[in-house]
């Protein structure tokens, strides 16, 4: 089976026109626990998640994990405002009898940033692309790939935020050898304020790949605290996940995604 990075994205790190200023000095807890979800607040980022897999479609006995270090930086550019980040997975992927682990392929989008005209509702959408990094070919798809990702976030509601997450990616080089790629992945996500910084979430990310037809839908259900220190926002997260539909070898059946996640205002 192979993987890439490309399909577990996360939920925090962009940033938004409107929330360009937000700053976490003098902000109340409501707003801190509001954004430390948003995917398009304005914050610089530093991501430690993990997805473990603990059984595979067609794989009797057998499971996978992939690990995302993940930093994301709202910039300036072209006359507008953009998120960009950046994801490096170290995966462990089944093979006969054993497993191997390395160093997955590295993706960053950058996500332009378009006014809505309603504060409470961010959007952003720009470019995509993955590098052949890994260091064994069951960690990577060895193929240089690029397409478009979009981010949509509303937070009206201050005890309740939902959005999405959609992405597409093709290969256009790499090695001759390697099956190409043509796959897009969906991550609607709902988060629940349940009080004290706790807060309930639903973010598995559905897939489908282009070239063979398989696909994989999980739903999850998890909790998550939020916490302010000195210099960071902390979100801490666990968040079983269940598949209810797939196709295809190496789908997962149920796993689990969790991670710890630092926002640190500009």
């Amino acid at each position: 089976m192979k993987r890439s990075g490309t399909f577990a994205i996360a939920l925090v790190g962009l940033c938004m026109a409107p929330f360009a200023g937000f700053s976490q000095e003098g902000a109340t807890d409501e707003d801190l626990l509001t954004q430390a979800n948003n995917p398009l607040a304005s914050f610089n980022t530093l991501n430690f998640q993990n997805q473990y897999n603990g059984s595979l479609t067609g794989l009797d006995d057998k499971t996978s994990n992939s690990f995302f270090l993940r930093g994301a930086l709202p910039v300036n550019a072209f006359g507008g405002d953009w998120l960009v980040r950046a994801t490096l997975p170290v995966n462990t992927i089944p093979v006969a009898g054993d497993s191997v682990t390395g160093i997955g392929d590295f993706n960053v989008f950058a996500a332009y940033l378009i006014d809505t005209g309603n504060p409470s509702l961010s959007f952003g959408i720009g470019p995509q692309i993955t590098a052949p990094t890994a260091t064994e070919d069951e960690t990577g798809q060895g193929k240089w790939s690029a397409g478009l990702a979009n981010v949509l976030f509303s937070f009206a509601d201050p005890n309740f935020q939902w959005g999405y997450l959609l992405t597409w990616q093709a290969s256009f080089a790499g090695d001759e050898d390697r099956k190409d790629v043509n796959a897009g992945a969906f991550q609607p996500f709902a988060i629940r304020q349940l009080g004290d910084g706790w807060y309930a979430r639903s973010t598995a990310i559905w897939t489908y790949d282009f070239e063979t037809g398989n696909y994989n839908v999980p739903i999850g259900a998890g909790l998550g605290k939020v916490f302010r220190t000195k210099r960071a926002v902390v979100n801490v997260f666990a968040e079983p996940q269940v598949s209810i539909a797939s196709a295809g070898p190496g789908q997962a059946e149920w796993g689990v995604f969790a991670g710890i996640n630092f926002q640190f205002p500009r």
